[in-house]
């Protein structure tokens, strides 16, 4: 069982606030080591937010989330992902991303932007809680997540407008090759298959497939063929101009195209895994492997 977080920090330095907590408890006498040993000093503890009204699916939860895209932002194992608060969208006031997903064990971040008054990050359940409201933007908060589950969050000042969020932690998906789940955790549509194409002389991959927040994915992301096998990449033209690239020195490299019906073909006569990308979308999880057998 989790024990609920009780004790809070605000860090400041030439500026900069920061609060810190690290798996629900921290000591007031010891810096964080993220903080880079700056000094503590106790924030004003809120009111945890109520489940009462929380609906039971996640879906649902993220339904009405200002800035939500109804994807989640997946990060792996040894990432530092950060969160900010503030962000302005058409909704209204967002955090930014508001779904993720990470491995347990990971350190997540918040960071203030400074627009839109005062702000804070309160679990529902009361696992996390950064304390008082604060407006100052560089303002950051921190917390460990050790244990699986889905986090629902707020700040409260503006919950009633749609701030909202969650961290869903879990292990990340796995085919059994480790070159290419490392490659493949932060794109959206990969959750640990690898198609298999080794019964076929010819195999096809989508590019500009529905993914990581728009036509930004492979489909599949992940291919297994035998030597010989051609595979060719078909555009859908969604999504705007994508390549086929190798990652270091492989042996893929087409042209940045955005037509609907533009074309890639290679034939894989070595064995072994392929990596590639979209170089324009790479960022966005816009990934893809080929395993030659």
């Amino acid at each position: 069982m989790r024990p609920p977080s009780t004790r809070r920090q605000f860090l400041a330095s030439t500026g900069l606030t920061t609060l810190a907590v690290t798996a629900g408890c921290v000591s007031s006498s010891s810096p964080n080591p993220a903080d880079n040993g700056t000094e503590a000093a106790s924030s004003t503890p809120t009111e945890t937010a109520t489940t009462a009204s929380t609906p039971e699916s996640l879906d649902d939860w993220l339904d009405d989330a200002n800035g939500y895209d109804g994807e989640t932002h997946r990060y792996g194992p040894q990432s530092r992902p950060t969160i900010m608060l503030g962000e302005e969208t058409d909704d209204g006031l967002a955090f930014s991303p508001p779904a993720i997903e990470v491995p347990p064990m990971t350190t997540i971040r918040w960071d203030w932007t400074g627009h839109g008054g005062q702000q804070n990050v309160v679990a529902l359940d009361g696992t996390f809680d950064s304390g008082r409201t604060n407006a100052q933007p560089g303002t950051m908060y921190h917390y460990f997540f050790e244990e699986p589950g889905e986090y629902r969050y707020v700040s409260e000042p503006h919950r009633d407008g749609g701030m909202k969020g969650a961290v869903i932690v879990k292990e990340p998906p796995s085919s059994g090759n480790a070159t290419v789940d490392e490659w493949l955790i932060e794109s959206s549509n990969f959750d640990g298959t690898i198609a298999d194409g080794t019964d076929t002389d010819t195999a096809t991959v989508t590019a500009g497939a529905d993914g990581n927040g728009g036509q930004f994915a492979f489909d599949p992301p992940a291919l297994k063929v035998s030597t010989g096998t051609t595979v060719r990449w078909d555009w859908t033209g969604d999504g705007g101009p994508h390549n086929i690239v190798s990652k270091g020195d492989g042996p893929l490299d087409s042209e940045l195209v955005a037509d609907e019906g533009s074309a890639y073909e290679h034939t894989f006569e070595e064995t072994g895994t392929y990596l590639y990308s979209c170089k324009p979308h790479e960022g966005l999880g816009m990934r893809g492997a080929i395993v030659v057998e």
